[in-house]
């Protein structure tokens, strides 16, 4: 997959930020389902992470969920943040960050919650090796992604106007499931779901998916302004789509859990296997 535009990301998100909750009516739905996968953790956490945590609806839901727990809603773009209600008990700690490079110590999170976000992050390995970073031992991860058949309509239709990316890429879940393992994590389990959503026109799920910030950010897409007649070839290649008088957009929603794993478990890196342990277990060893 092709690196994303970080910048384009974080401008794209924060001009969408206050008419995203009013938009993002299919993000609430996998949300929910995300929400559900929290019934497999039994510990009663201290600290929860929502990485990528948007207008904050879902860091609320977690609060509510665990009360005694320190929530710390994390987001790149600063006016999605802003969106956020800290609230005045127990207030959500709102934080600007990449999920990439988490501001947090080692081993200091619970709970890792990320609804839709990782699938704007091309290298899975290195997210998931900072996810593994911050979780402590035994902690929880849940996380929600999107699957290469998501938007396979839209991306049909503009590749009819010309050959330059304009639907983002999306892993597949063995990449997925492949990456969580490589960073140590126990028990992962993955399932996808298909959400088809349907459109008047195809006009319609353009602006929809402006509205909440999920342009494209390929760092190879085209810039400047698309002409109207290569607009039209591609309204009229979406065209062909049409069922019972509308027009589907199909979501592949991958959602997945896993535990932290054990202090010094090995995890696999470019360079190889790595394990880490304890000096004190060299103790009395003549190795």
């Amino acid at each position: 997959m092709s690196p994303f535009d970080l910048r384009q990301i974080r401008r794209a998100f924060g001009r969408a930020a206050k008419n995203y909750t009013r938009n993002a009516a299919l993000q609430r739905r996998i949300e929910a389902r995300l929400l559900e996968r929290l019934e497999y953790y039994s510990g009663r956490p201290v600290r929860i992470l929502d990485a990528g945590c948007g207008p904050g609806h879902g860091s609320a839901l977690l609060r509510k969920r665990f009360r005694s727990a320190r929530i710390i809603a994390l987001d790149l773009a600063l006016p999605m943040l802003r969106q956020v209600r800290p609230g005045w008990r127990n207030p959500l700690v709102r934080v600007c960050a990449d999920a990439r490079a988490l501001p947090m110590p080692d081993a200091s999170v619970d709970v890792l919650f990320s609804n839709l976000c990782i699938q704007w992050i091309a290298d899975l390995r290195e997210l998931f090796a900072e996810f593994r970073r911050v979780l402590k031992p035994g902690g929880y991860l849940a996380f929600s992604t999107f699957g290469p058949d998501t938007l396979h309509e839209l991306r049909s239709a503009w590749s009819a106007a010309d050959a330059a990316p304009h639907v983002n890429r999306f892993a597949h879940i063995g990449e997925v499931g492949d990456a969580m393992i490589a960073a140590g994590f126990r028990d992962p389990v993955l399932d996808t779901e298909h959400f088809i959503q349907h459109y008047a026109v195809a006009a319609d799920l353009m602006r929809e998916l402006k509205a909440i910030g999920a342009t494209n950010a390929d760092a190879q897409r085209t810039r400047g302004l698309t002409g109207k007649a290569r607009f039209r070839r591609v309204l009229d290649a979406y065209e062909g789509f049409r069922r019972d008088g509308r027009l589907p957009a199909t979501y592949e929603v991958i959602c997945a859990h896993a535990f932290g794993p054990d202090a010094g478990q090995p995890r696999r890196t470019a360079g190889g296997e790595i394990a880490t342990f304890s000096v004190d277990a060299l103790r009395g060893s003549r190795r």
